[in-house]
């Protein structure tokens, strides 16, 4: 029962946030407008374009490739991993598909782009924290594609998007630009989440023999 409280609590409270985040801006909102953001973003952010005028009419495909410091001390650099096609394929035919193969790359992009200039700099703590988003993403994805063998290190990651126009129905009349444009971030360090990662392993196998030795 009180699992079942704590629960319901921490249920009630995350729709509570996420309401407050939609909605219109209040007395609630302007003195606690901090705590709502943190709880937020990024993994919870909402918007309204499905109910824009206007939706999205371009196509955006997500690559991520790596650097990776191999254990007798080489780098070699990872093929191109189209995140975009392997959430395609993961949805194609899935009747219920997970709200993470649906729309986790795909937001943690728009909230990239949304959140630097034309120069790829970040505009506000926003922007910094998009890029830790994917950074954080960056290594899932290459864990789960097996970059890195056994005694490897992912260093840098490099993303890049390939963005295409929707065509437009035949009776619109509207013509669009068929050319895919590609954008090209510069390669970011992984060194401090490596750095956090080995640290974790470190202690669980510290745990793990001390363990052993008390068994």
């Amino acid at each position: 029962m009180v699992a079942l409280a704590v629960v319901a609590v921490a249920v009630c409270a995350h729709i509570g946030l996420v309401f407050l985040h939609v909605a219109p801006s209040n007395t609630l909102t302007k003195q606690h407008g901090s705590v709502v953001d943190e709880w937020v973003f990024p993994e919870f952010e909402q918007n309204w374009k499905l109910f824009a005028p206007n939706p999205l009419q371009q196509n955006v495909s997500v690559q991520l490739r790596a650097e990776v410091s191999t254990a007798d001390g080489e780098i070699r650099t990872t093929r191109w991993y189209d995140l975009s096609a392997e959430d395609g394929r993961a949805i194609d035919g899935n009747p219920l598909p997970s709200h993470t193969q649906q729309n986790e790359l795909r937001r943690a992009w728009d909230f990239f782009v949304a959140s630097h200039d034309s120069e790829d700099r970040p505009v506000g703590v926003r922007g910094t924290l998009s890029e830790t988003y994917l950074r954080r993403i960056a290594l899932l994805r290459l864990d789960r594609g097996g970059a890195a063998g056994p005694g490897d290190v992912v260093e840098r990651v490099q993303y890049r998007s390939r963005t295409t126009n929707v065509e437009p129905p035949p009776w619109s009349g509207e013509k669009v630009s068929d050319r895919p444009t590609v954008r090209e971030l510069p390669w970011w360090s992984l060194a401090a989440e490596n750095r956090g990662s080995r640290a974790g392993k470190s202690g669980q196998s510290g745990q793990a023999a001390q363990e052993g030795g008390a068994a």
